[in-house]
Formats: structure tokens, sequence, C-alpha cells
């Protein structure tokens, strides 16, 4: 017995003295201790958690080699190697934060996005097509957001002080020529496509990524939808004309077709017009969209293809009068004008192996405007081809490259056929550019890029860095801060008179705050912005000489933004407001002037109420400026008057009778308000030494449409805002 129980003490003790004891502290890169983060001996149950300090202590009857695996939230997995002997074992691990694109911080400065996947976001994709005022114009809608000025005689966008050329517009990463619809002289124009084609956008105001170019003050990125939700068709009825769209899905593939027709004649026939139309305008468009998608993303490779095609024509024929002059029988200039007008692209992606990605393709656009002035002829040709390839690659979760290879053919001829004259130009540009991104940690963020690019017309090569970070507070929102340098060849109708100029030049500077919280968006910007290089000439627009690169100028300001959806119940308002200080010497001023396109204020108020029991949205959008700058030939110096103050107050009603019939009625300018923009001044003093003026206005005191929108499919609950 006594040797039994010697024997059984002597095993006791052989097992204990095999027990490896296994402690230490688990803390972050800065010393910090981590509380709770799961310790374990890999393939094995034994293990335990850190404590509120980081200290740790398990034991383990293993023994040899073994891995203990280390693991927190929001921090990566460590794993390290020990061998087990029966000795303690003490480690010190410092695990390294792990980065979660969902909610890390993220480039603000500059950046506003319509977007249903980030949360970084300012409006989602629905919020451009029910904005009241906008009447589904996406650049109307973007007009609500800081940075931007309403121009209403012209309707592009205007952004911090840069006239509408200053903008560039991309679909699927592909430049858009001639984006706008064609018009005469003080008509407003609107943006070509749909609202309804676009899954979300990047709208950009400054210190835009390296990836895009030729463009000195915006950038706004359109992406196109995936794969639609459901086989459907969509009629619209108009008080300005009507459509058809069908969309077919499949599996992997979708396809999209659809018409339009617009005539405007009808409905000013019944409203009283300022503007003298002889042929009202009217259009016609059809477009065609193919996607297709391939491989398993699971499997780590995938892609997308997508095909796009859009023509149109438009038409209208408008009496302009001529200040302090009598021409036509007294109704002024006669401006006939044709546009037709496509646009093509080709854009895949593809996700590869070893945290690759692909993108590119490649667009086409082409624009021919016939103008005919009185009974003299004016042929215009536009044309742009731009094909990209880019390859980005994750080098680890903090760190990737971006690298991309660029190729535009630019062409613009004009001609005077009655005259046989005729010029032309056409351009080569290959662009490269590369950014790095890198994350510091889920609060830090920087991203570096270079630009370069050459003009075979110009013979001129240039180098533009961009530089951009953002910082993260606790709970408290996030600052962003960016800089670079920016090229633009002149505008093909000044191009085409000298075609050795050179790049325009600007250099941005923005600093942001921005913060998400309680489904409540502030945003606060400031900016500075200096021009270079800019065109001067002598004599009229219409006729310059001595075209020179002379010009200088800057824009500064600030901006506000506010959204709230929790405040009002029902109830999602937003707020904005800009001041821009800017003044430029260009195109045949002496003298740094304030633009006519850059009033010091502007604001908007918007708000969206949705009435379940009426199944109805209204919605209401204010828009103000200070008033925008003119010359005033009476009067010394340049730029030396200002119109009144702008205002547009804009109401809509949306209304369901039935889940896919959709009832939609806005009004802009409801109070009726005599906006002026500006004013047109006879070349030649009149017999008293007067230049005579006309105003230059709207084309009705209000804007009225009704639409009817229907959608069919086997889903009776499925309407034409569903994809978006």
């Amino acid at each position: 017995m006594k040797t039994y129980l010697i024997s059984l003490l002597l095993l006791i003790a052989s097992i204990a003295s095999a027990q490896t004891t296994i402690s230490g502290k688990v803390t972050d890169q800065k010393g910090e201790a981590i509380p709770g983060a799961n310790v374990t001996l890999k393939g094995t149950y034994d293990g335990t958690s850190s404590d509120a300090d980081g200290n740790f202590a398990f034991a383990t009857d293993e023994t040899g080699l073994q891995v203990v695996s280390i693991q927190a939230l929001g921090f990566k997995t460590q794993e390290i190697s020990i061998t087990c002997s029966g000795q303690p074992v003490n480690l010190k691990t410092a695990l390294a934060e792990s980065i979660n694109l969902l909610t890390a911080v993220t480039i603000t400065a500059g950046a506003m996005e319509a977007n249903d996947e980030k949360k970084s976001v300012v409006l989602k994709p629905i919020d451009i097509v029910t904005t009241s005022g906008a009447m589904g114009d996406i650049t109307a809608a973007l007009l609500t957001l800081p940075g931007t000025s309403t121009v209403g005689n012209d309707g592009r966008l205007f952004v911090r002080g840069g006239d509408a050329s200053e903008t560039a517009i991309y679909i699927d990463g592909l430049q858009v020529g001639n984006a706008f619809g064609s018009t005469a002289s003080n008509v407003p124009t609107r943006t070509r496509f749909s609202p309804n084609l676009f899954k979300g956008s990047f709208f950009s105001t400054g210190g835009y990524s390296a990836e895009y170019g030729q463009a000195l003050s915006s950038a706004l990125a359109l992406n196109t939808l995936d794969l639609p939700l459901r086989n459907q068709g969509d009629i619209s009825v108009m008080s300005l004309g009507g459509g058809y769209s069908q969309t077919l899905v499949g599996k992997q593939n979708a396809l999209n077709a659809s018409g339009n027709y617009y005539n405007l004649a009808p409905y000013q026939s019944l409203v009283k017009q300022n503007f003298d139309w002889e042929k009202s305008p009217s259009s016609w468009d059809s477009e065609i969209s193919l996607r297709q998608k391939w491989g398993n993303a699971e499997k780590g490779r995938s892609g997308f293809i997508k095909a796009y095609f859009h023509t149109e024509g438009n038409g209208m024929t408008i009496w302009q009068k001529v200040p302090g002059g009598s021409a036509g029988d007294g109704r002024g200039d006669r401006v006939q004008l044709n546009n037709r007008y496509s646009y093509g692209n080709i854009s895949l992606k593809h996700s590869g192996n070893k945290g690759w990605f692909f993108y590119g393709g490649m667009a086409f656009s082409h624009n021919r405007d016939k103008f005919n002035i009185n009974l003299d002829p004016i042929r215009q040709i536009n044309q742009l081809v731009h094909t990209k390839a880019v390859a980005v690659k994750d080098f680890s979760p903090q760190f990737s490259l971006k690298n991309g290879l660029e190729w535009y053919v630019k062409s613009y001829s004009e001609a005077l056929p009655n005259a046989n004259l005729k010029r032309r130009y056409t351009d080569h540009q290959v662009n490269h550019f590369i950014e790095a991104t890198y994350y510091f940690s889920n609060r830090l963020i920087m991203v570096g890029g270079l630009r370069t690019g050459h003009s075979s017309l110009a013979n001129q090569t240039w180098v533009t860095p961009r530089f951009s970070v953002a910082y993260k507070l606790e709970n408290q929102g996030q600052f962003s801060f960016a800089a670079g340098k920016f090229k633009q060849l002149p505008e093909e109708k000044i191009r085409v008179l000298q075609t050795d100029l050179r790049n325009t030049a600007a250099t941005h500077y923005i600093l942001n705050y921005f913060i998400v919280s309680n489904n409540r968006t502030f945003r606060a910007e400031s900016f500075y912005k200096i021009y270079d290089n800019l065109v001067t000439y002598k004599g009229l627009p219409a006729n310059p000489k001595n075209i020179t690169q002379n010009g200088a100028g800057f824009a500064r300001g600030i901006d506000f933004f506010y959204r709230d959806k929790k405040t009002i119940g029902g109830t999602d308002f937003w707020i904005t407001y800009s001041f821009v200080d800017s003044k430029r010497r260009f195109a045949n001023y002496e003298t740094k002037v304030q633009p006519s396109f850059a009033p010091k204020h502007n604001g908007s108020v918007v708000a969206k109420y949705f009435v379940s029991a009426l199944k109805s949205q209204l919605g209401t959008s204010w828009s103000w400026n200070s008033g925008y700058p003119f010359n005033n030939p009476n009067l010394a110096d340049e730029m030396q008057s200002k119109t009144k103050v702008y205002s547009d107050l804009s109401l809509s009603w949306s209304y369901l009778p039935k889940p896919n019939v959709i009832v939609h009625v806005a009004c802009s300018n409801v109070l009726g308000r005599s906006n002026v923009f500006g004013y047109r001044y006879a070349s030649q003093p009149d017999e008293t030494g007067t230049f005579q003026s006309l105003p230059i206005s709207q084309g009705a005191k209000r804007f009225a449409f009704i639409g009817l929108f229907i959608t069919l499919s086997k889903d009776k609950a499925a309407n034409n805002l569903n994809n978006l």
C-alpha cells in the first residue's frame, strides 16, 4: 500500500511538472492595454481572456512547439510560436489595428458623394431625382450643395469661382464630351443623361484625385447601375413629352433600352413666355445599355463589363432682341439650332488574386451643331475619344497603389459655309497617374498622387502633384486637408483660333470638417484657389484679338452644409451656405474682376416630408444668391454693377396612388419673382452717348411640370425609383 501511494504521488508530481504556464500582457501599438483579448493555444481548448489591464495567464499540458493566437476586436490577429517544456512562458505583444473600410476615416476635403454604400455621404442617389426644383436634372440637384453657384441663364455647373468649362464629367470613369445639351445664348440647358441611370456619384469641388485631369475646378464622376433588380417596363407621360424604358435581367447579365420624345410647344402655348420662340425646343433620345457579370467573388476572381450608347437630336428657333438696334422686323436676331449628339462607352472592372483590381474602358463623344444666325450658317463639330486602363494593388490592408494610363483624342472644327471658311484642330493627349493610399489606422489616412500629361498640339508636358490627409476624432467627426495643382487647356472656340495655346493652371488648398451623428450631417469647408495663365484677349468674345495667357486670379471662401433627418418627425431637410470671394483677370478684362458667374453669397434650403396617410412626399427648395456682377459700359471701371438678389422658391408633390404608379407635380419660382442674371449692352453708344441695354432674364416666371410614371412588372409593388 505504501509503495502504491508513493508511486501515485510521483505520477502526480511528474504531471504537474509537465504543465507550462503562459502569461503576459496584450497592448496596442501605443502601449495601451487591450482588455477582453482572446488568448488561446492553437488547436487546443487551452486559453483565457485578458483582464482590464490587458494581463492574462493560463496553464497547458501540451508540450513541444506550439502556437499562441491572440485575437481582439478591431485588431489584427497575432500568432506567436513558443516551446512548452514546463518552464513559464511570458509574452508581451502589441496588436496592430485592423482596417475596416466601412468605418475607417475617408477623405472628405472637396468631396461630396451620393452613394448607398459608404457612410461619409452627403446625398443618396434617390435624393438627386426627388429634390424639389431640380426637375430630374442631375446638376440642378447638385446646385443645392455647397460650393456651387446657380447661373440661371446657363444651367451648367459653376463651382467656387470657376466657369462651367472648368468642370469635367465622367460616366463609369470615362470622360463625357459635351455632357450638356446645345442651346442658344442665354437659354439655359441641362444634362443629357437621365438620373435613373446612376447608382451613385462623386462630386468634387476641388483637390480631387490624380485620376482626374483637365479640369481647373471640379470633377463629377457618375457610376451607372450594375444589375437591376428585375424585369420591368417603365412608361412616362409628362407635360413635356413621354417615353418608354424596358429592362431585362438575367442571372449574370441585363439589358435596358429606352426612347423619349419631348416638345415644349404645347406647354409654351399655355404658359406665357418671356422668350420670343419661332419654334419651341423639341428633342428625342434613345439609349441602350448592356451589362455582363462573370466569375465568383468568393473565389477571388470576378468582373463586370458594361456597354452604353446614347444618341439624341434637338432643335429650336428663337428671336433674340438686339440692344440698341433692330433686325428681323424689330424682333432682333433669328437663331436657329439643330443638334445631333452621340455618346458611347465600354467599361470593365475585374478583381484578381493577390489583391489586384483592374478597371478601364473606352468612350466616344460626337456633337454636331448647325446654327443659322439670321442668314449666316455656322457649323461646329466636337469629338472626344477617351481610353483608360488602371491597375490597383492592395499590398496590405493599410497600403494600396493605383497606377493608370490614359489617351485622349480631342478634335474640334467650325465652318462658315457661305464664306467657304473652315478651321479645325486635333490634339492627342497622353496621361499617366499614380496614387498611393496609406491607412496609418482607422483614424488616419493619407493619399498622395502624381499626374503627368503631354499635349501634341500644345507641345507641352506637365506634372501635377496632389495630396490629401484625413484624421478621425473619437466620436467627434473628422478633419481633412487637400492640396494640389491642376491643369486645363483652353476652350476649343479659343484654341481653334490659336492652336499653340498652353495649359491654364490652378492650385487648390482645402480644409474640411465633417461629422455624421444620429441622422444628422454637418460639413464645413474653407478653400483657397490660385489661378494662373488664364486666357486674355482684346475685343469682343465673339471676335477675340491678340490672344495671350497673361491672366491670373484667385477664389477663396468657406461653405457649410447641414442635413437633418431626426429633429422634425417625418422630415428630411438640408441647408447650405457658400461664401466665394473670387477675382480674376481673364477674357477681355483689363483688371481683376469678380466674374458674373461667381456671386459672393449663395444658399439653399431643401425639405422633404412624407405623409403616409396620403401616400405622398411633399417637397420644397429655396435657392438664393446675392446677385450677379455685370459690366456697365456707361460707368467707369469694370464689372462695377450687380443685379438684385436672385431667389427661387420651388414646390413639388409626389403621389403614389398605387405602388407601381407615381404622379409627380412640381413648380419652380412659385412666387413669380423676376430674376435677372445680367444685362446685354449695345456694341456702340447711341446719339446721346449711352450704351443701350436689355436684361438677361428667365424664359418664364415659373416652370410647371406634371408627370405620370408607371412600372410594369410581375412585382406589382415595383416602381422606377426602386433601383436607386
